[in-house]
């Protein structure tokens, strides 16, 4: 990506007009990348913006037929198809680097194929260097660009990321690492609704992966078609609550398109490829600042934000600091998700520490990202909740987990 193309894409997402979507497309797997990034920062961006660029999630062409036959032959070896009755040539869903079709094995096994649709690494790398000088370059001139918005972090989160989704072997290995979680922890926390996909190792690979096929439909299906509960969702809260302040390792794209309410009402995980990680003094310090906010106890609150950070602040700074957080924080109570969003809010929050004289460690970039997805399914499925609150009924039992993780650390496995 050269300067010339970066500066239009940013003229897009930036721009008076919605984002132009196929454009985006056009600029290869970083600019998606990128898109879908933006797509989160309700910070920077109208909220419209944002749910247009969201379509970078759904909105990606599917290989015809004949390629899908062509990519898979170049894919597996010509024993991997003795094990099928069927692949369906039609894919169920494609996203931005893969696309997964339904499939019968010979043991009568109904599951899904999913392959990477093409070689993205060697384009995507070149782009991402690309960038790095570039925005190198941006803040030598302009190093507060660093303390604001971090976008080397950001950018080194997108290519980790994207690195893991383009090799399914991640995925896997994802999903071993929230289920021996899952496992370890049942006896202490209640997640008998979360479910995972069979893998089947000896099929899969680094570009093609085979699971078993779980029936039932994404959150964005539901949301889109306005079946989706907002009961539904505060167990969903509740679930990834407890990896994200519990453990400190949890799924870290959980967009509404990788979890399926099934008929018998569990939640699937899928896509589990981006496992996220926050430092015991993050955590602790992030469950303190809900805490406190779910009472709306703002004091408290500002004294949690600063707690949380690798180099917090003191004396006046931390005085002129608490000013400014109780004004930001002014409108908050009882309000709904309409009203203010909890992401946006925390992201407000987030800048003025930074700006402020406080140093964050990058786990909280992941930690925002997945307050943004489900900040942002509220706002789809009940506009009108008080979301801070609702979570308060959680805010004891995570309590008493962390409790008892810290005297028996070894029941916690990340």
């Amino acid at each position: 990506m050269n300067w010339f193309n970066f500066i239009r894409l940013i003229r897009t997402i930036y721009g008076p007009r919605l984002p132009d979507i196929a454009f985006i497309e056009s600029l290869g797997l970083l600019a998606v990348k990128i898109g879908q990034t933006y797509a989160l920062r309700l910070d920077f961006l109208p909220e419209q913006n944002c749910k247009h660029l969201a379509q970078l999630y759904r909105h990606t062409d599917s290989l015809a037929p004949a390629s899908f036959q062509t990519l898979l032959d170049a894919t597996v070896d010509t024993s991997w198809r003795d094990y099928f009755v069927s692949i369906d040539e039609r894919p169920l869903a494609s996203a931005s680097v893969g696309q997964v079709h339904r499939a019968e094995l010979k043991s009568g096994e109904s599951v899904v194929v999913k392959l990477i649709k093409r070689d993205f690494i060697a384009l995507f790398t070149r782009d991402v260097r690309s960038l790095r000088s570039m925005l190198r370059f941006a803040l030598f001139f302009y190093p507060k660009l660093a303390k604001v918005a971090d976008p080397m972090g950001i950018l080194d989160t997108i290519e980790q990321g994207t690195l893991d989704e383009l090799d399914l072997r991640k995925e896997a290995a994802g999903q071993d690492i929230l289920r021996r979680i899952t496992e370890d922890q049942s006896a202490q926390f209640n997640l008998s609704r979360l479910y995972f996909p069979k893998i089947y190792r000896e099929l899969s690979g680094e570009r093609h992966m085979v699971t078993g096929f779980v029936a039932g439909e994404t959150f964005d299906e539901l949301l889109a078609r306005r079946k989706l509960s907002y009961d539904e969702l505060l167990d969903l809260f509740h679930i990834h609550g407890f990896f994200v302040f519990c453990i400190g390792t949890f799924h870290g794209d959980i967009h509404p398109g990788n979890i399926i309410r099934m008929p018998d009402g569990k939640f699937a995980f899928i896509d589990t490829g981006a496992i996220s990680r926050v430092g015991d003094t993050m955590r602790r310090g992030l469950f303190r600042f809900f805490d406190a906010l779910s009472a709306y106890e703002y004091d408290a609150c500002a004294q949690a934000l600063n707690s949380m950070a690798d180099r917090g602040i003191e004396g006046t700074t931390y005085g002129r600091f608490k000013e400014k957080f109780l004004v930001l924080y002014k409108d908050f109570t009882n309000a709904t998700v309409s009203q203010v969003s909890l992401t946006k809010r925390m992201m407000e929050t987030i800048k003025l520490g930074v700006n402020s004289g406080m140093v964050f460690e990058r786990g909280m970039y992941p930690i925002i990202k997945s307050l943004m997805y489900l900040d942002g399914m509220v706002l789809r499925c009940n506009p009108q909740a008080v979301l801070v609150r609702d979570m308060r009924k959680f805010i004891d039992e995570f309590k008493a987990v962390m409790t008892a993780n810290i005297q028996s650390p070894r029941a916690v496995s990340a």
